[in-house]
């Protein structure tokens, strides 16, 4: 079975969710919000406007 790209780490909420999903390849995590049927995704950005990068273990 072919290896996952993206990794859920984080999830809040139920109706209003918010998650945390980071890719495997490059470490970058992303911040994906849904409310009701509308969502969206984005890089998580750090204080300077940078993307969270989660090091990579293999």
């Amino acid at each position: 079975m072919a290896e996952k790209r993206f990794e859920k780490v984080y999830k809040q909420g139920a109706m209003d969710v918010i998650e945390i999903w980071v890719d495997t390849r490059t470490g970058v995590n992303y911040v994906f919000r849904q409310s009701g049927y509308a969502g969206g995704i984005t890089p998580l950005l750090d204080r300077e406007g940078k993307p969270v990068i989660t090091p990579i273990v293999k």
